[in-house]
């Protein structure tokens, strides 16, 4: 991730797999390359942000003014022998306060009811309710609803984040705590800037470790460990 340029994600047109976690990706998944390496958005850091089409220049707009970090997405156009933008990527509640924005056009009101009936169909909200009754009880400490918006991100279908693993579906801590960590990671510390300054992914995460580290004791209760 360069400075002073955008983080760009591309489509991919044929199936390819995770340089990093080889999972297996198929046309039309979203990538990220490092160091000329694909990485799925998960091993990217970039699974937090949701997507958002082309298509209205002043949604697009509002949502890069209210994220604190996003991608421009590409895709190969083999007619046009170049990469064409097809739209985003940006935080979900950029994307809704942008939508907020722009609700006096009727295609955005159209565009924010598929998007919530989307959400909806993605969640199983009995899992979701016992991943985050875990979470409340591994991280006591956590603020109130946080778990519930881990749990909601973490387990969303299709998503190959990891509160959808088969090992999270067995909830077990290491996975759990994954899905803590990225949380606490994005939200609690300068992790997105510094990727938006030009950070290396490892570079950046080393630089906020002990930062993340101090914020699950503190929601574990462990503050005299710190």
């Amino acid at each position: 991730m360069s400075p002073n340029k955008d983080i760009v994600v591309f489509i991919v047109r044929r199936e390819t797999q995770c340089f990093n976690c080889n999972e297996e990706l198929g046309s039309g998944s979203f990538i990220y390359l490092e160091n000329k390496q694909p990485l799925c958005l998960s091993c990217a850091d970039l699974d937090h942000l949701d997507y958002l089409p082309s298509g209205n220049t002043a949604l697009t707009r509002r949502a890069i003014k209210h994220s604190r970090i996003h991608a421009v997405v590409v895709q190969w156009s083999r007619t046009r022998k170049r990469y064409e933008r097809q739209g985003i990527l940006a935080e979900p509640k950029a994307i809704q306060r942008a939508m907020q924005d722009c609700l006096a056009d009727a295609e955005i009101r159209k565009m924010r009811r598929q998007r919530e009936q989307q959400k909806r169909e993605e969640m199983n909200l009995e899992y979701i309710k016992k991943f985050a009754t875990k979470i409340r009880k591994l991280f006591p400490r956590c603020p109130a609803q946080e778990e519930v918006e881990i749990a909601q991100h973490a387990c969303r279908k299709y998503s190959g984040r990891v509160g959808r693993s088969s090992a999270a579906k067995d909830f077990e801590l290491q996975s759990i705590a994954l899905a803590v960590e990225a949380r606490i990671r994005h939200t609690y510390t300068n992790y997105d800037g510094l990727l938006l300054r030009g950070w290396e992914r490892n570079y950046a995460r080393a630089e906020v470790r002990d930062e993340v580290r101090r914020v699950l004791n503190r929601w574990r209760g462990n503050d005299s460990n710190e």
